[in-house]
């Protein structure tokens, strides 16, 4: 019987996701299915409610919708373009200036936005056409924008970390926080790394003329834009507040910054951004209720044992386990987004990282790397479509130029798997 259930679990998930229903609903559906079979249905119902309920009663949920709200007012505020002219000055004299820029950008902005997709159409679509005029190959500048996307999922304010702390059963937010900080930076300097080399290859050059009063009027501008992530990851690490109270102050700031400071957002511009925070808030909240559906049905028909089971009688090696480990997160990550990976696979995957001597806090940061990755991969990422799309290019005609980007970010995360001491140093060293 809990065989059936499990191979209904699977099925049923796997089928609705082919035909293109949404996540989500293919999540709830699939878990109601196979609860139902394995247990009696008034039992399987008020169980089911039961578990969706209690997953969302945690206090440190309330941090999800803040960051999401202070990341909707920054995107909606006109901050890529003082950020884009912050990042030239750090990269104007350096062959492939433009493509550094982009990249830091990225960084910047997707960390204060907390969104891939928002960094990579606000940066990108000032950068890729302003690379073009410069003599820049389109495919390579949508490439260096695609792939340094997702580094502001890494960096510090995000959700994915909050996300995992929930699933894992309490892992710490901010040496997650700090972890990924360091794995965001490593990730950006290796895209800066092939831009750099391209760059220098096909002769990419711009000269970028700014005076000294014009470089104050850029820093002054950029600033206040980036004393939010030194006040995000300054005050978690530092033990001032904690991410809950981070992401409160994180819209307070937000809101001064942009309606006060920079006059960029009115009422109505406000007004929709409560609504669009709503809408993301209600989706994540719906994901995460139904991701503990599926757990307890993945926990009745004995799934996860089972795959753990598979794993380590592969091999007993940590270094095996962790390859194959890496190896299925990157394949989730082709086909699912990382919200719903991170809830549905955590309580899977930990006790077998466990089992191995796995630091939590070094398997969040390897997973939602694995997970980044994903979102720039085909058939589904959308980071690569949007980007394709930002470029006005045929995701096809990105591949080529994508390569070596992917390459630094698999080595990349080859690093961070295989020598915790790379992401697990900053929050050590903060006592975290």
């Amino acid at each position: 019987m809990m065989l059936d259930a499990g191979i209904i679990l699977i099925a049923a998930f796997l089928g609705l996701l082919i035909i293109g229903v949404p996540i989500g609903i293919c999540i709830a559906v699939s878990s109601m299915a196979t609860i139902l079979i394995a247990l009696p249905p008034e039992i399987a119902i008020f169980t089911t409610a039961q578990k969706m309920v209690s997953s969302l009663d945690s206090f440190t949920l309330l941090a999800v919708p803040f960051f999401i709200l202070s990341g909707v007012l920054m995107n909606h505020g006109g901050i890529a373009l003082r950020l884009v002219n912050f990042a030239k000055l750090f990269s104007g004299r350096i062959p492939g200036s433009l493509a550094h820029t982009n990249i830091m950008g990225n960084m910047m902005f997707g960390a204060i936005s907390g969104s891939a997709i928002a960094a990579s159409t606000s940066i990108g679509g000032v950068m890729v056409p302003m690379s073009e005029k410069e003599g820049y190959s389109r495919p390579f500048s949508a490439a260096a924008n695609i792939a340094s996307a997702p580094t502001g999922m890494l960096i510090p304010p995000t959700t994915a970390f909050i996300l995992y702390a929930l699933a894992s059963g309490g892992t710490s937010i901010s040496a997650l926080f700090a972890g990924g900080l360091v794995a965001g930076c490593l990730w950006g300097l290796g895209c800066m790394l092939v831009a750099y080399m391209t760059a220098k290859s096909r002769g990419y050059t711009t000269k970028i003329d700014l005076r000294n009063s014009s470089v104050w009027k850029v820093i002054t501008d950029a600033l206040p834009s980036l004393f939010l992530i030194v006040i995000i990851i300054g005050g978690i690490v530092l033990g001032v507040f904690t991410a809950v109270e981070a992401s409160a102050i994180s819209v307070i700031y937000t809101m001064l910054l942009t309606i006060c400071f920079y006059r960029t957002i009115n009422f109505s511009m406000f007004q929709a951004a409560l609504i669009k925070a709503l809408e993301t808030t209600g989706v994540i909240m719906f994901l995460l209720a139904a991701s503990a559906a599926m757990s307890f049905a993945m926990s009745i028909t004995g799934l996860p044992s089972a795959l753990s089971s598979i794993i380590l009688g592969l091999s007993d090696n940590p270094v095996i386990v962790l390859l194959v480990i890496t190896v299925m997160l990157l394949a989730i990550g082709c086909f699912m987004d990382i919200g719903p990976a991170i809830l549905i696979f955590t309580p899977i995957l930990l006790p077998i990282t466990n089992q191995i001597g796995l630091d939590p806090v070094h398997f969040g940061i390897v997973m939602v790397f694995n997970l980044c990755i994903g979102t720039i991969t085909p058939p589904v990422g959308t980071g690569l479509f949007v980007g394709a799309g930002i470029a006005k290019e045929k995701v096809e005609n990105l591949l080529l130029p994508l390569l070596p980007f992917y390459i630094i970010i698999m080595f990349t995360l080859l690093l961070i798997t295989y020598i915790p001491q790379i992401t697990l140093f900053l929050p050590r060293l903060m006592g975290l």
